[in-house]
């Protein structure tokens, strides 16, 4: 009877190879706002299908492409696939968390694990064999080394995914103070994301710790652990990616939700003028992360009243209608020359701004230009007049 190459756990590793390319293909053609966002997706999905067919050509003898990447070139594609994947899952997070994310050189220092595997691989001149621990006369020396890159290429990643995990932490906090209210959908499909691969990784480690204390013992345990993390990985590539093409485009498009009032209902000019004196004579926005239900006991008027005299009689949300006076207020600390001194980021704050990517987004939108050209155009003006 003719050998079967594949068992079904090989094919679980071949699926997830094949899922992760379709959707970096898909990601491609799929019209989305963040084009970065986008492609840094689409590099972690390809890190998994690399590092996926590696531990696959690594550990089933029956499957092989040519000698010189099956004994060689293989820990280096597995290594840095390992390794590559945890920096741009939270890069990923935070293109999607952060407005106008760029990359910068100080993020190619998330390389530095990468080239030191490569050179632990190079000047030990570790191959497929010394990874499997089949190496012929292999020492305890020599195993240890090995394991070494094991331990490294695994622990990595978990730090990363924790790093991702906060950073959904802390913008679901951000949305929370900014917004009066908002649809928790996003955010919440993006802390399972994050969550999920802190699982995975997590498992992993794991997963070495078993292989490391009872294989010699029982390899079937061991076998059992490592088969368990393909599954689970697998599973997260289908439940969350094929999710992350559906929301990817909408994360950063995050709306507060309109408090529904009665179409009847009619605005009095007590609760217009409560509003405005805790605007103007309050000065209220002045303090950072406030809400709308904070605002509403600053002033004393229910929340629903305050947010039908913002939307029917302002014609806009909470978040703009704060940010547009905290605008104002900066754009008159950046015009005073008893303020000169402050910085674009000490007038932010004063403001009542909390980020200072919100702060240029709004200040570019309702004024036409950055602050600091906005300062410079003020102070040509003021020579011109001298």
């Amino acid at each position: 009877m003719q050998k079967h190459i594949f068992n079904i756990h090989d094919v679980i590793l071949f699926m997830t190879v094949a899922e992760c390319i379709l959707l970096v293909i898909f990601q491609a053609i799929l019209p989305v706002k963040n084009q970065l966002a986008n492609r840094l997706l689409s590099i972690f999905l390809l890190s998994i299908a690399v590092s996926s067919a590696c531990i696959m050509v690594l550990w089933n003898d029956d499957v092989m492409l040519f000698d010189l990447f099956d004994e060689t070139l293989l820990p280096y594609f597995l290594a840095t696939a390992q390794l590559l994947k945890g920096p741009m899952l939270l890069f990923y997070v935070i293109s999607l968390t952060e407005d106008a994310f760029q990359f910068a050189r100080r993020h190619l220092l998330h390389l530095i694990p990468i080239v030191i595997s490569l050179l632990w691989l190079l000047v030990f001149q570790l191959d497929s064999s010394d990874l499997r621990f089949k190496t012929i006369g292999q020492t305890e020396t020599e195993r240890q080394i090995a394991n070494s890159l094991w331990h490294f290429i695994k622990i990595m990643p978990f730090f990363y995914a924790l790093a991702a995990v906060n950073r959904v932490r802390l913008y679901r906090i951000g949305l929370h103070n900014q917004y009066s209210n908002f649809s928790p959908t996003e955010p919440t499909w993006l802390n399972m994301l994050s969550l999920g691969f802190l699982f995975t990784w997590s498992f992993s480690i794991l997963v070495h710790v078993v292989a490391n204390t009872v294989a010699l013992g029982a390899p079937q345990i061991s076998d059992l652990f490592g088969i368990t993390e393909n599954y689970i990985i697998f599973i997260l590539i289908n439940a969350l990616f094929i999710n992350s093409v559906v929301h990817t485009h909408k994360l950063l498009t995050t709306k507060p939700e309109v408090a529904k009032d009665k179409t009847d209902e009619k605005l009095t000019d007590s609760a217009i003028q409560k509003v405005q004196l805790g605007m103007e004579v309050q000065k209220l926005f002045l303090k950072q992360n406030l809400n709308i239900d904070e605002f509403s006991k600053r002033i004393n008027l229910p929340v629903k009243e305050v947010s039908a005299v913002i939307n029917k009689h302002y014609g806009t949300n909470f978040f703009e209608f704060m940010n547009s006076y905290r605008v104002e207020e900066a754009k008159r600390l950046l015009g005073d020359a008893q303020h000169a001194d402050m910085t674009v980021m000490d007038v932010l704050l004063h403001a009542g701004f909390n980020s200072k990517s919100a702060f240029h987004r709004f200040f570019n939108r309702l004024v036409g230009m950055s602050p600091t050209e906005y300062r410079k155009q003020l102070l040509q003006k003021d020579v011109k007049t001298v």
